[in-house]
Formats: structure tokens, sequence, C-alpha cells
């Protein structure tokens, strides 16, 4: 009789199997049919996998499609409300609009930036200017960082070219014995704080705001104090341990060499040209943030385009739901960072994931009236300390082998942003009762 059961029961498994097209939200029952078995169950597939392997097997599956439900919910929620407040075809248009005009007026000119940056950082780096900024900003690093002196070239570096430069000489030996285990990792902080700088600077100095992108240099450096000596803090509270040397291998500074071969006139022509190459690969690798996350930003921060508030579908047109959020508390930014209008909001929030895609927006809030040297001074800080921290500490972190420290760095990075901006404004507010 209880074969005749289990052959029912395996019967009924297979038809089910079958004919239920949500099979990875069934369960399925562990049958023990011998004493060897009874540790075993049976797939959907008819493969006998362990009782736990099946039943982890079975939550991801159902995580995943649980997963997949929720983003298709959000993703339609999210169009289908800009499509009903712009209609269908102005909101493609729009969308599409805006990411060619941001790729043909501010791609190109941000990449035709990197390029000469790039060469001409390179040039300083191959006649040794670079070592010469290292040494005269050496004696800073200590009181400053908390770093030692060595410390001075990264953060020279990733402020010529990007936030990885610093981890290729963290991985150096004869740059790494210099420091104890918890300094290396703040490293992540201290050289995001100064990437793509000059970049940045150029950009905005480009657009006739000199001064402001000068006094945001420093409220950039004011951020990066705060966030490597947070990021330490918190290393130490949590780590006692990496108090101590990264290694105990010997090796020398002079190891860490830029100089090529060759006459001065092929050193020149090399490094010109070498530089300008890695300056177009940083232009290409801002193209996916400045043409998706700008266009998002500014479809949720620029309002309709026609004089009678109707929607066009020209590009930079949108539902200004940030604005009106940011106007709702606008004390709170004017206070902060001096901010008059709330649609500047949107230049911070874009920054914590690329500040190439950040930078992207300025031309739009000159053209619109909205910019100040003070707004520059702050998007200036902030969009160098934070760097696209959120896209790269990952990376950067897991690079070194201490993931476990993540959480730590974007916490003290996030403030130290916050902070820089905070100091970039008041810096300009002393200055212009000054002078």
């Amino acid at each position: 009789m209880s074969d005749n059961n289990n052959n029912h029961h395996n019967l009924l498994s297979s038809l089910l199997s079958v004919v239920d097209p949500f099979q990875v939200f069934r369960h399925h029952e562990t049958v023990a049919k011998t004493p060897s078995d009874k540790d075993m169950a049976q797939t959907h597939d008819g493969q006998s996998l362990p009782a736990k392997t099946a039943k982890k097997s079975l939550k991801f599956t159902t995580s995943r499609s649980i997963e997949a439900l929720i983003f298709l919910v959000c993703f339609f929620a999210f169009f289908g409300f800009l499509a009903y407040r712009m209609t269908l075809p102005n909101m493609l248009n729009t969308f599409m609009q805006t990411a060619y005009h941001l790729l043909l007026e501010t791609v190109f000119y941000i990449m035709a930036i990197c390029v000469l940056m790039g060469a001409i950082s390179k040039l300083l780096t191959e006649f040794g200017v670079v070592r010469l900024m290292e040494n005269i900003l050496r004696p800073l690093m200590k009181p400053l960082y908390n770093l030692p002196g060595v410390a001075a070239l990264g953060a020279v570096m990733t402020f010529l070219s990007d936030n990885p430069a610093i981890i290729s000489l963290a991985k150096d030996n004869n740059f790494a014995r210099y420091f104890k285990k918890y300094q290396l990792v703040s490293l992540t902080n201290f050289g995001t704080a100064f990437g793509m700088g000059l970049v940045v600077i150029a950009f905005m100095t480009g657009l006739g705001f000199g001064k402001g992108a000068l006094v945001g240099l420093l409220g950039a450096i004011i951020g990066s104090i705060i966030s490597t000596r947070l990021m330490q803090r918190f290393t130490l509270k949590s780590y006692p341990e990496m108090d101590c040397p990264v290694t105990e291998e010997e090796g020398t500074e002079q190891n860490i060499s830029f100089k090529s071969e060759g006459n001065a006139f092929q050193r020149f022509l090399n490094a010109m040209l070498d530089g300008g190459k890695s300056g177009v690969g940083i232009g290409v690798a801002i193209i996916p943030g400045v043409l998706c996350i700008s266009t998002i930003v500014m479809m949720l921060t620029f309002g309709p385009a026609g004089a009678d508030g109707t929607y066009q579908g020209v590009a930079y047109e949108g539902v200004p739901v940030i604005t009106w959020l940011a106007d709702k508390v606008n004390i709170v930014f004017y206070w902060l960072f001096g901010f008059e209008s709330g649609a500047l909001v949107s230049f911070p929030i874009t920054a914590l994931g690329a500040v190439g895609a950040a930078i992207g927006l300025v031309p739009k809030f000159i053209a619109d009236g909205i910019i100040t040297n003070n707004a520059i001074a702050v998007f200036t800080a902030m969009g160098m300390c934070w760097s696209g921290y959120l896209s790269t500490h990952t990376a950067m972190l897991d690079s070194l082998g201490y993931r476990k420290l993540i959480g730590k760095a974007i916490g003290a990075h996030t403030i130290g942003g916050l902070c820089a901006g905070v100091a970039a404004h008041w810096l300009w507010v002393l200055l212009t009762l000054i002078f």
C-alpha cells in the first residue's frame, strides 16, 4: 500500500513539473526512498541534489524573480510618470535629444580638455615637476592627513588623472612600505578627493569661473582632510590590529620612477602623445555617465521648454521633481551651500556617481542664469572630493584586499564631501567680505 502511495505521489509531482509554468515559486518535496537517499531532493528537471543545496537554489531563484518584478514595477512607474506628465512621444524625444546634445555639446568638450590635460600632466610627470611638487607638499602630509610624506605623490597623481591612479601606487611595495595598514586603506579616501581635479578646474575656468574654481579647490582639500582622518579613525576603532606596517620588505622610493628612455625631444614627444592617449581613455570613460546619469537627472531637474508651460519634446525638458523637493527645504541648501535655486542640488547628487556627468550639467545652469561663482566653488569642491566615489570605492578597496572596509570608506567620504561644499561656500562668503 505504501509503494502504491509513493508511485502516485511521484506521478503527481511529474505532472506538476510539466504543467506548472512558475516552477521557481513552487517548493519541491523531499521523498525518502531509501535510507541512503534521505538527504536527497529531486529538482524539477529530475536531477537529485542534496536537500540543503536544493533549498538554497530555490531561495536564490525565488529572490531573483522577486527582484525582477520589483525592478519592472519601478521601471514602468518611473517612465510611466514622465510619459503621463510629458506625453510618451515628448518623453522619448526629450530623452534622445538630451543625450544627443550632451554628447555633442558637453562630452566632446570635456574629452578635448581631458586630452590636453592628459598631455600636460604626462609632461609634468616626465620632466620631474610631479616629483618637485611632491617634495614641496611632503611636509604637509603628516600634520594634515596623518600620512607619510610620500603620500603627496598619490595626491598629485590623482589630481592629474583619476581616482585609480592611487591604487597602482598603493600596490607598489616601494611606495606601500612607508605606510601602516590603516593608513594604506585611507588612501582610497585621500586619492579620491583629488580625482580628475585638473579637468574639473580647467572646465570651470574655461567657462569663466576661475575664482570660484580655486576657492573650490581649497574646499576640496578641507573635505579630503576630514574624509581621510575619519576613515583612519573608523578603521582603527573596528580593527586596532591594523596599526602595524604594511610590509617589512626593503625597498627604495627611487624605484618609483616615471622617466622614459631617449633624448629630451623624444621624451617630450612621447610624453605628450601618451598623455593625450590616456586623456582619450578618460574622455571615453565618462560618456556613459554623462549620457545616462545626466540625462535622467536633467529630466528630473528642468521643466517644460514652452513659454506657456507646454512640452515640446526638445532637449533639456522634464518634470522638475528634484527642483520641487529641493525648493521645499531650500533654506537648508541656501545656508549650507548658498544655493539660490533648488535645481543646483542636482550637481552634487550626480557627482556621487560620476563627476564627469555632474560637470555636464553646468552649461545648462549657465544658460538658465542660475550660476554664480559661489555655486562654482561648491560644485568644484564637491565634484573633486566626491568624484564618483560610489562607483569607485568598492573596486578600489576590493583591489587592495580590504572589502570589509567599504562601508566605512563610503561613510567617511560622504561626510567629507558635504564638509567640502560647506567650506567652499563660507570661504567664498569670507573672500567677498574681505575683497
